[in-house]
């Protein structure tokens, strides 16, 4: 049996899912204020594995979010993959967190756009099909009245943005599905199957995650 551990700690949700052939069979997650992932993540894994009476040598890959997101949740959720890869001898698949986070949507027209909270008025979104091609390439962006402005077809907004953004987003052909607020692993089983069964892995030894920002540290006026 395929059996892939997937990884999602982009956002505030540190989740884990366990996938048999490109279907969830396990998932644990915890959506916090506080980020807890240092603390969960470990637990999680150990915990999933030992549930579903497999062992780590079951595995045949691991899958982690590659971002955008937060920088530290993205950086504990990587190490983790890299180290299981490692200690495994098995390949290490990254899926777009934006993709995975639009996965949940279940739409016969219109566009998916999923946002991620940059903090202020700033997203990280991308656009997709309800088939969840790609129609627009991941951005940093302002949200301001004029934001998507040129598209006529229904857009389906979700993520974590929805309270800041529904306030200047209000055409008519704007849908905000806050029910879904952030990206789960159990929306990359099907994902990580399918790279997987093309062998689309990414080097262990030097995959970085996709922060799309570079990381700033301000230092102290002292």
């Amino acid at each position: 049996m395929d059996y892939i551990l997937n990884i999602e700690t982009a956002t505030k949700n540190c989740s884990v899912a366990l996938a048999k052939e490109g279907k969830t069979i396990l998932c644990k997650e915890i959506a916090e204020e506080g980020y807890s992932h240092a603390e969960r993540l470990h637990v999680f894994i150990e915990e999933i594995i030992q549930e579903a009476g497999i062992t780590f040598n079951d595995l045949v890959a691991v899958a982690v979010s590659q971002g955008p997101g937060s920088y530290t949740g993205l950086r504990i959720g990587v190490s983790a993959a890299k180290g299981l890869c490692f200690a495994l001898n098995i390949p290490l698949i990254a899926i777009d967190t934006l993709k995975t986070l639009a996965s949940q949507v279940i739409v016969s027209s219109g566009l998916i756009i999923p946002m991620i909270d940059a903090r202020r008025m700033e997203v990280y979104s991308a656009i997709f099909t309800p088939d969840f091609e790609n129609k627009r390439g991941t951005l940093a962006e302002i949200i301001t009245e004029n934001s998507f402005e040129d598209f006529q077809e229904t857009l389906y907004f979700v993520g974590d943005c929805a309270e800041k953004c529904k306030a200047v987003l209000i055409k008519d052909n704007f849908v905000f599905l806050e029910a879904i607020k952030y990206p789960s692993a159990k929306e990359m089983s099907l994902l990580s199957f399918e790279k997987f069964k093309t062998n689309d892995t990414v080097d262990v030894a030097y995959f970085e995650p996709f922060y799309l920002k570079d990381f700033m540290i301000t230092t102290s006026k002292k």
